[in-house]
């Protein structure tokens, strides 16, 4: 095993997704492209967890050289994979994030159902938490002010939305503006 494999990285998140109590996919996303690239590898990976996790009760499971935690949820499973060496604690912090947070976007009603109806929400909810495979956020009321959901209301707004939308172009923006600098001084010494 070489040494670069071992370095400590930021990307630590590889996928999350959920599952319904038949092993369907209601959501998924995929920071690693390497890992699956294809649809077809990537339901073939939910498939064989599912398989191996649908009926047990642990939290954890390794499964094609991957971490992976886990919860289920009256006919919901949630799944954050990691890489072989990851921290199970902070995976484990990311799902606990996922779940308390569209558990409060849910109204405690964390079901199929619920959770189809809110799809805008549950996406808005990853994207805060996780961001190209990097952990930004690990609690739950930050990611429900960031992401301008309050419980009382139905459903995200479209200027909650809108907003969402414009802060991370705004920093995207400022990261490749920083970026620009940066490889623009390394030309110039």
């Amino acid at each position: 095993m070489d040494s670069t494999s071992l370095e400590p990285s930021l990307y630590t998140v590889k996928a999350v997704f959920i599952l319904d109590n038949d092993g369907n996919r209601l959501l998924s996303k995929y920071y690693d492209s390497d890992l699956y690239p294809s649809m077809k590898e990537q339901k073939n990976f939910e498939r064989n967890i599912f398989n191996k996790t649908h009926k047990a009760d642990n939290e954890i499971a390794f499964l094609e050289g991957m971490t992976i935690v886990y919860k289920s949820s009256i006919d919901l499973f949630f799944y954050v994979v990691g890489s072989p060496q990851e921290n199970e604690l902070m995976l484990m912090s990311v799902l606990n994030c996922l779940f308390e947070s569209l558990s409060q976007i849910l109204r405690k009603n964390v079901e199929r159902r619920c959770l189809l109806d809110n799809m805008e929400g549950v996406f808005l909810v990853v994207d805060e938490i996780i961001d190209g495979g990097v952990i930004l956020e690990s609690d739950p009321q930050q990611v429900l002010q960031k992401v301008n959901y309050r419980a009382d209301e139905n459903a995200l707004s479209e200027q909650s939305v809108a907003q969402h939308i414009s802060e991370k172009l705004a920093l995207t923006t400022e990261v490749l503006q920083s970026a620009k600098e940066q490889i623009k001084w390394s030309i110039l010494k």
